[in-house]
């Protein structure tokens, strides 16, 4: 995977505050939803580089990826 710049954004709270709420309601993070809404106006405009990697799947990734590890197995043995 490429290196991901950093960038510095400065917005009115309100702002970010209803941004937070929508990244919230799609299951993204704040920086994540920004950056949805900029590749969106981008490819709108016809402006979105064909270099562009694709967007990071929505919500948390699976456990087993957090980690490190698989869960272990259920316990399927009736007590």
């Amino acid at each position: 995977m490429t290196e991901r710049k950093s960038v510095l954004l400065r917005l009115d709270p309100a702002v970010h505050d209803a941004l937070a709420r929508w990244a919230s309601d799609e299951l993204r993070s704040t920086n994540a939803q920004i950056e949805f809404l900029l590749r969106r106006a981008l490819a709108e405009a016809g402006r979105l580089p064909g270099r562009a990697g694709p967007m990071r799947p929505r919500g948390r990734p699976p456990a087993a990826n957090r980690t490190g590890t698989s869960p272990p197995p259920p316990d399927d043995q009736p007590e």
